[in-house]
């Protein structure tokens, strides 16, 4: 139930919408549904996505090639998980910018380094699977009370992932965490050196950012979070799946949508463009790339896709998803190759659907009373077009 709202008027809407589950599952198969999902939204803030793309590309672009002609090659995708810390903040107040992007270093490095760690204690994998999952739900409540704003957890339970597996020394563990502090430094002094280039709000157009919700609220989204996140990953586990942490990523992807017509959006458009972004990669690493070339992809991608993940989720997934591989791909080359792109296909798709499905499900009573009023009021405006 809503807190801004007296329960009589909740029950009363709720008396004359439908708000059963059954019926948010039916609102969301709606064709309207779906052409939202496809729908182009307008940029007003593309300066901001335009810079953060490019200081991402610019940390990577210094911080890659050092990694490569330094005595660790063998780091260089933990330093590429380093500079997604310019990702953040980009919609915070002038003067809080760099401390987000300070703090999101931090969680990049502390994520890297606790899975490290636990892998080189002898964790079982199954053991790290649930600490992905605590993560996802972990790193949820700890974005959206920090007002990190978008990409959210997705980047800290992405590398999180990219840690799991087996580490024989402790040596191992220290290489990776410092690989991706010193890259997230270095991404942290390249925003605060360009700080001055970033669009600022103003009393007629402030930032888009969403308010904090109740603690309660905070802590029931993520523990339904943390579930999904465990489901997602062993149902992929179970089915043989190599990268099992994706799946996870899918479902924190659609389970921090705000509203459920938002999780739905975004299952549909995440779907699609891991497709077409999986083919994109395939082709790619079919080619058998050098290093560098690898490189020069990453430092591209970074900045395109930032440049349209704002109009559309789905048209950012056609570029996250071989930035995402291609990042993978220079952590462990041995282990990857053209078969990660099925898999990323199937995982997603695991994912996404366990994530819509619980959704719906752990949906409260003021979750489908909002859908019901979107759909209700989709339904007005298509009556008055015609």
């Amino acid at each position: 139930m809503s807190l801004s709202e007296p329960p009589h008027a909740a029950s009363a809407d709720a008396a004359a919408l439908a708000t059963r589950r059954l019926d948010a599952a039916r609102h969301l198969l709606k064709p309207h549904q779906i052409r939202e999902s496809w729908a182009l939204a307008a940029q007003p803030w593309q300066r901001n996505a335009a810079l953060a793309g490019l200081q991402a590309s610019l940390a990577a672009a210094i911080a890659l090639p050092l990694a490569l002609v330094s005595p660790w090659p063998h780091l260089v995708g933990f330093a590429s998980l380093g500079t997604l810390a310019a990702l953040f903040g980009r919609f915070a107040p002038q003067a809080g910018r760099g401390r987000i992007v300070l703090l999101c270093a931090m969680w990049l490095t502390v994520s890297v380094l606790a899975m490290s760690t636990a892998a080189w204690l002898g964790a079982p994998y199954l053991l790290q699977l649930s600490l992905l999952a605590l993560a996802c739900g972990l790193f949820f409540f700890v974005a959206n009370t920090g007002q990190y704003g978008p990409p959210g957890a997705l980047i800290f339970v992405f590398a999180a992932g990219a840690a799991m597996g087996h580490l024989t020394s402790w040596q191992e563990v220290v290489e990776r965490a410092t690989a991706t502090a010193l890259a997230a430094g270095l991404t942290w002094l390249i925003c605060v050196g360009t700080e001055a280039f970033r669009q600022q709000e103003t009393p007629e157009a402030p930032f888009p950012v969403e308010p904090v919700r109740p603690l309660d609220h905070r802590l029931i989204a993520a523990a339904r979070i943390t579930l999904g996140s465990a489901i997602a990953a062993f149902a992929a586990y179970a089915a043989g799946a190599a990268h099992p942490a994706w799946a996870a990523m899918g479902t924190v992807a659609v389970m921090q949508g705000t509203h459920l017509h938002i999780s739905m959006s975004r299952a549909m458009q995440r779907m699609s463009g891991t497709v077409v972004g999986a083919g994109l990669v395939w082709l790619i690493l079919s080619q058998e790339p050098s290093v560098w070339s690898v490189v020069a992809l990453l430092i591209f991608l970074q900045f395109a896709t930032e440049m349209i993940i704002g109009a559309n989720y789905a048209l950012g997934q056609i570029l996250v998803t071989p930035m995402a591989l291609l990042m993978s791909y220079l952590a462990a080359p041995g282990a990857a190759g053209t078969a990660m792109a099925p898999e990323r296909v199937f995982d997603t798709l695991v994912g996404a659907i366990i994530g819509i499905v619980l959704a719906v499900v752990c949906s409260t009573l003021d979750d489908r009373l909002y859908l019901a009023r979107h759909h209700a009021a989709h339904a007005d405006r298509g009556s008055a077009s015609r």
